[in-house]
């Protein structure tokens, strides 16, 4: 059986050449660094005090100046250092490094920077050549100062440098920009107010601005001249024209208002008030304005005012012989006439001073009532337990009882207990109103009788009728009944057609 072999083949790598060389430059990057180092650590040691931090370092520097460039420290020409750049260094030499504060100014129409080391705005002003005028405002970061505000206040913009053991690469940071000082010139200005001349100093852009300021209270109605969004320019003059306070009573209301006004008829324009018609005003249209003045407008108006007045008609009475007594009817009815009066109505303020008459006429003429009245006669019977009557008249009366003691004379009195036709009293004898019913006038009475009108009474009025009775058979009555005038019939001229309608006592039966 024959044997198999097995090859093995070998393959040799080598290095690419720029790979090569980018290893040769990383062990000379090397050698180079561990000599700095080494040189780093065999330096003279120095220490830097700078913005309110201590670094130690080392270097091969042979004088301040040197040193501090060697280890990457940034100066300003207005920094101090002590000691001097071109000191000699020693081993173990201080250095102290005072930076210059740096500020922003404004002032003039330009803005630059400076570096110093003064600590008020004064200092700092003073050494920039900036004069400062009593009126002028200066501003710092934001905020109006004085002269002596400290410039501590301010953010700065300095460079805080550190070390981390060696000579190179110190950190840096850097804070905010610099605080700005702003000087803003006060203009020179002329107030002429109401003729009164004043020099203002200020730094406002407008007039209004400046007045306001100054506290210059003005009203609506002043003039401002120029106006009060003008610009300020320096030099120039403001004139205020004042108004003058007046007061107005119109229209039930008093109106308190500034004028510029030379008469009452340019203050009532100003105001918007016309007078109508006749309205009238004091003092006159043509008065001057002073202050304080009062006007009073009278608002006056005529108008014609028709009154009604009605008329009231009559009333009139007629006989009727076709329908039975006691039985009204309206014939015709009244209608009320119309009078009209036309005034003419004078007014002020709304109050009527006064009216004339212009014109009277009858607008429509009464209509007068007509009343009808029976005065037929009828004749009827009355069954009664005294018998069978004949009546011509029944009458609905207020019937009351009396005595001779209750007649209204005394014991002693020639006529006591007769009546008015002289006859004795008792019962049967009745009191009445002789014009409604005739004295001798027979009648009956339900629940009294048989009776005659032989009595009257000063309380008899009407449909009244007053009982007689003796003292022993005397009865009380108090309420309203009815009677019967008996036949004959009494003349047709002493019959009351129309009864009267009193007394008006409720009837209750």
């Amino acid at each position: 059986m024959a044997s198999e072999g097995i090859t093995v083949e070998r393959t040799e790598w080598t290095v690419p050449k720029w790979l090569q060389g980018l290893l040769a430059l990383v062990l000379v990057a090397a050698a180079l660094a561990l000599l700095g180092m080494g040189l780093a650590r065999t330096g003279s040691p120095v220490l830097v005090e700078v913005d309110g931090r201590s670094i130690e370092m080392r270097t091969h520097a042979s004088t301040v100046d040197e040193a501090l460039r060697r280890g990457g420290f940034h100066l300003f020409p207005e920094d101090r250092v002590s000691p001097g750049l071109e000191t000699e260094l020693e081993p173990g030499t201080v250095i102290h490094i005072d930076r210059a504060q740096p500020v922003a100014l404004s002032a003039d129409g330009r803005t630059w920077q400076v570096r110093t080391h003064t600590t008020s705005i004064a200092g700092l002003l003073s050494e920039a050549g900036v004069r400062v005028g009593p009126a002028d405002e200066i501003w710092f970061d934001g905020e109006l100062v004085d002269l002596q505000t400290p410039l501590a206040g301010g953010s700065f913009s300095s460079r805080q440098v550190s070390h981390r053991g060696g000579l190179r690469n110190p950190v840096e940071t850097t804070t905010s920009d610099p605080p700005l000082v702003a000087l803003h010139r006060a203009a020179d200005l002329t107030l002429d107010d109401g003729g009164t001349t004043t020099t203002l100093h200020t730094t406002a852009n407008t007039v209004g601005q400046v007045l306001e300021s100054h506290g210059i209270k003005l009203f609506l109605a002043d003039e401002v001249t120029p106006g009060l969004q003008a610009r300020i320019t320096p030099g120039m003059t403001v004139t205020i024209r004042r108004s003058i306070p007046v007061h107005i009573k119109v229209d039930g209301k008093m109106i308190r208002t500034r004028t510029q006004a030379e008469t009452v008829a340019g203050a009532l324009g100003q105001e918007g008030i016309a007078l109508v018609g006749k309205d009238t005003v004091e003092p006159a249209l043509d008065a001057p304005i002073h202050p304080y003045l009062t006007m009073r407008v009278t608002r006056i108006h005529e108008e014609y005012v028709v009154e009604f007045e009605p008329i009231p008609f009559e009333t009139v009475w007629v006989p009727d012989p076709e329908v039975e007594i006691d039985n009204l009817f309206v014939a015709q009815k009244g209608q009320l006439g119309l009078t009209k009066r036309r005034y003419r109505v004078l007014y002020e303020d709304g109050e009527e001073v006064g009216r004339t008459l212009e014109d009277v006429w009858a607008e429509q003429q009464p209509v007068t009532k007509t009343m009808a009245y029976g005065t037929k006669i009828v004749i009827r019977t009355l069954e009664t337990p005294e018998g069978t009557f004949e009546y011509w008249r029944k009458m609905r009366v207020y019937a009351v009882s009396y005595t001779a003691a209750s007649s209204g004379k005394s014991k002693d009195h020639p006529r006591y207990g007769y009546t008015r036709l002289g006859w004795k009293l008792k019962k049967g004898i009745v009191a009445v109103d002789p014009e409604v019913i005739p004295l001798r006038t027979r009648m009956y009475i339900p629940g009294y009788g048989y009776a005659r009108a032989g009595d009257t009474g000063g309380g008899i009025k009407g449909k009244f009728v007053d009982l007689g009775f003796e003292k022993k058979n005397y009865e009380s009555w108090h309420w309203w009944t009815d009677i019967y005038l008996l036949t004959p019939v009494p003349p047709r001229k002493k019959i009351l057609w129309i009864l009267p309608d009193y007394p008006r006592f409720p009837d209750r039966r």
